[in-house]
C-alpha cells in the first residue's frame, strides 16, 4: 500500500510507500514532513558535493607514497644498469642517480613514520 505525502511550499507530491513514511515520522522530530524530506535531500547534496570537490588526506598520502615508489623504483634500475657498466664506463650521471635514489628512500621513510 501507498501513501501520499504532500510537499505544501509548491504543492508537490511525493508517492512513497508506507513505511517510508513511518521512518519520516519517527525520526522527524519537531520537524513537519516538508521539512524533514527538505532537510534530508540538502544533506546528500552536500555530501556528494564534499566528495567531487577533492580528494581525502589519506588518498593524497597514498598517491605520495606511491609515487615515491614508483620514482625509487626507476631510479633503481638506472642505477643498477649503471653498476653492471664497467668502472670505466660509469660517470658523473650514474653517480647522481645513486644520491637521488638515497634520498628518495629517506624521504619514503620520513613519510611513512
Amino acid at each position: 500500500m501507498r501513501r501520499t505525502l504532500v510537499l505544501n511550499e509548491d504543492d508537490l507530491v511525493m508517492v512513497v510507500k508506507e513505511d517510508i513514511v513511518k521512518q519520516i515520522d519517527d525520526h522527524r522530530g519537531e520537524m513537519n514532513r516538508t521539512e524533514f524530506v527538505n532537510y534530508l535531500i540538502q544533506c546528500q547534496l552536500k555530501e556528494q558535493l564534499n566528495q567531487k570537490n577533492g580528494i581525502s588526506k589519506e588518498e593524497f598520502q597514498q598517491f605520495r607514497r606511491q609515487t615515491l615508489e614508483l620514482l625509487r623504483n626507476m631510479l633503481e634500475i638506472f642505477v643498477v644498469s649503471g653498476m653492471s657498466m664497467d668502472e670505466s664506463q660509469q660517470n658523473e650521471g650514474v653517480q647522481v642517480l645513486n644520491q637521488q635514489l638515497e634520498s628518495f628512500q629517506k624521504l619514503s621513510e620520513n613519510t611513512e613514520s
